[in-house]
C-alpha cells in the first residue's frame, strides 16, 4: 500500500506547453562550441522525454518495482484479512492489483489522449481510500463498495473542471490534518493483522505478536545496515526475512503452491455485479475532493524533480484524468481507489534517471506480474503478522507525512492550532472509539464513522469559517461605528 502522497505548497503555474522542451542543463547537453554543425539547428529532447539504451530502462524499471510492490502487497493483504477473503479471491485481487498498477504507470509515464501527464510516475492502490473501502464494505458489502469506487470515478470527472475553484479550500493545514489521521487509522489496521480482533481465538496470540516485531525489527536493521538501493528496500526486504522467520517456525504454509496453472487473469466483478449507492460512496466522494488536491502536489514536485517547465491547468488535469479512469475500471476487478504515487520520485532524485520510459517499463513488469500466477501464489502465502508488522512501518511514515506537513502551516498561529486540534479531536473519535455513533441511523453513521472523511471536512470548514468568512465579518463589523458617525452628522 502506498503511502498517502506528500503535498508541496502550491507553486507558482508556468505558462509554456505542458510537453514543450525545456532548455537544458549543463550536465545534459555538451557545450556548444563542440557541436557539430548538423546539430546546430536541432533540439534537444528534455531527459524526461529522451529514451535510453533498452537495456538499462529495463534494469532500472526493475528498480522501481521491487521499491513499490510491497505496497500493493500490503493493500491486498489489509483487504483479505479485514474482509476474511479466502485465498484464490486474494490471490485474483494481487493479480488485478499488479495488472492495474501497471496500466496505470503506462497510462500516467506515456499519456493517453487527455489522460496522464507524461511524467515518470507509478500508480499504487491507495492508502486512505482503501480504509474508506474497507469501512463501505463493511457496512454495506462488498458489491457496494465495488461502486462506490465507480461513483467517485464519475465524480472526479464531473467536478474536475470546478476543481480549480475548490482548490483553496483544502491548504496544506487541511491536507496534513487529513493525513495525519489517515496514518493513525491505517497504524491501527495493520496492528490488528498482528494481533487479530479483539474477542476472536489466538488474539494477542505471542507468537503472532513476536513475528510481527521481529519483522519490524528487520526493517529497522535494513534501514540501519544497508546503503543506496538496497537500503531503499528495506521495507520489502524485512518482510521477507520475516517470511522466512515464519517458514522456519513452521507458520506458513506451502500446499497451495503448486496448485494452479502458469497463468492468472484478473477476475471480472469478483464479488458480484456492482451496487450503486450514493449515499454510501459519499466518504470516497469527499476523500476524492482531498485526493485531487495531492495529485496537483505530486504533479508540479514531479515536475520539479526531473527539471520540466509544465503548465499546471493542463498537466494536472491529465494527472486527475489517469486516476479517475483505472480507477473506474479498477472497480470492476474488485479494487479501491487507485492513486499515482510520489515514491518513486526519491529513486528518481537518487538515481539521475529522469526518463518518463523507465517507469513505463515498471509498469510493463507490474502487469506480466500480474498475470504470473506463480508469483501471485507465492505471495499469498506471506502470514498476516508480517504483513502487519510491515505495513505498520509504511503507514507510520504516512503520519510522519502529515506532521511534516503541519510543521510548514505556521502553527505557532493560535487560530491554526485550534483548527488542527478540533479536526484531529472529531476525526480520530471513531477511530479510538469504533463504536461511539452505533445509536445513530446507518446512513449517518457510515458518514460520522470515517474519522478521515470527518477530519478532512471539519478542518475545511473551519479553515473556511476562521481564514474567510471571519475576517470578512470582522471588517464589515468595523466599518459600522464610522458609518453612523457619519450619518449623524
Amino acid at each position: 500500500m502506498s503511502r498517502p502522497r506528500r503535498i508541496p505548497p502550491p507553486a507558482p503555474a508556468h505558462v509554456t506547453a505542458p510537453d514543450s522542451p525545456t532548455p537544458a542543463g549543463p550536465a545534459d547537453t555538451a557545450p556548444a562550441a563542440a557541436r557539430t554543425s548538423a546539430d546546430a539547428g536541432r533540439e534537444t529532447p528534455h531527459p524526461v522525454d529522451a529514451s535510453r539504451p533498452f537495456g538499462r530502462i529495463l534494469l532500472f524499471g526493475v528498480q522501481h518495482v521491487l521499491v513499490m510492490a510491497a505496497t500493493p502487497i500490503s493493500a491486498i493483504f489489509l483487504m483479505s484479512a479485514t474482509l476474511r477473503l479466502d485465498a484464490g479471491l486474494t490471490v485474483d485481487l494481487l493479480s488485478a492489483a499488479f495488472v492495474l498498477s501497471g496500466l496505470g504507470s503506462l497510462i500516467q509515464s506515456l499519456g493517453l489522449w487527455t489522460f496522464g501527464p507524461r511524467l515518470p510516475f507509478v500508480m499504487l492502490p491507495g492508502g486512505a481510500p482503501l480504509v474508506l473501502f474497507l469501512a463501505i464494505a463493511d457496512e454495506h458489502g462488498l458489491r457496494v463498495a465495488t461502486g462506490a469506487v465507480i461513483l467517485t470515478a464519475l465524480f472526479t470527472f464531473a467536478v474536475l473542471p470546478v476543481f480549480a475553484r475548490l482548490l483553496k479550500y483544502f491548504p496544506p493545514l487541511v491536507i496534513g490534518t487529513m493525513i495525519v489521521i489517515v496514518g493513525v487509522n491505517l497504524v491501527k489496521v495493520g496492528a490488528g493483522l498482528v494481533t487479530g480482533r479483539p474477542g476472536e481465538h489466538g488474539f494477542a496470540d505471542p507468537g503472532r505478536l513476536g513475528l510481527g516485531l521481529a519483522t519490524i525489527g528487520f526493517t529497522v536493521l535494513g534501514h540501519l545496515l544497508l546503503r543506496g538501493v538496497l537500503r531503499q528496500l528495506s521495507v520489502m526486504l524485512g518482510l521477507i526475512a520475516g517470511t522466512v522467520l515464519a517458514l522456519l517456525l513452521g507458520d506458513v504454509s506451502l500446499g497451495h503452491l503448486s496448485q494452479g496453472g502458469w497463468l492468472d487473469v484478473p477476475r471480472l466483478v469478483p464479488f458480484g455485479s456492482p451496487r450503486f449507492d450514493v449515499l454510501a460512496a459519499l466518504p470516497l466522494m469527499l476523500y476524492s475532493l482531498a485526493s485531487m488536491a495531492e495529485a496537483t502536489g505530486q504533479t508540479v514536485i514531479n515536475a520539479e524533480a526531473v527539471g520540466k517547465e509544465i503548465d499546471q491547468r493542463v498537466a494536472v488535469p491529465r494527472t486527475i484524468r489517469g486516476d479517475a479512469l483505472v480507477s473506474a475500471l479498477g472497480g470492476m476487478f474488485g479494487m479501491p481507489l487507485m492513486v499515482t504515487s510520489g515514491e518513486n520520485i526519491g529513486i528518481v532524485r537518487v538515481t539521475g534517471v529522469r526518463s518518463r520510459y523507465v517507469t513505463a517499463a515498471a509498469g510493463v513488469f507490474l502487469i506480466a506480474i500480474g498475470f504470473l500466477a506463480p508469483v501471485t501464489r507465492a505471495i499469498s502465502v506471506v502470514p498476516a503478522a508480517v504483513v502487519g508488522g510491515t505495513a505498520m512501518v509504511v503507514f507510520a511514515v504516512i503520519t510522519v507525512l502529515g506532521v511534516q506537513m503541519l510543521a510548514r502551516c505556521d502553527l505557532d498561529r493560535h487560530t491554526n492550532t485550534f483548527i488542527c486540534a478540533v479536526a484531529l479531536a472529531l476525526g480520530l473519535l471513531p477511530i479510538l472509539v469504533p463504536d461511539v455513533y452505533q445509536g445513530l441511523p446507518s446512513t449517518v453513521r457510515i458518514l460520522l464513522e470515517s474519522g478521515v472523511a470527518v477530519g478532512a471536512f471539519v478542518a475545511a470548514f473551519l479553515n473556511v469559517l476562521f481564514h474567510h468568512v471571519g475576517p470578512a465579518l470582522a471588517g464589515r463589523l468595523s466599518l459600522r461605528p464610522d458609518l453612523r458617525t457619519e450619518g449623524n452628522r
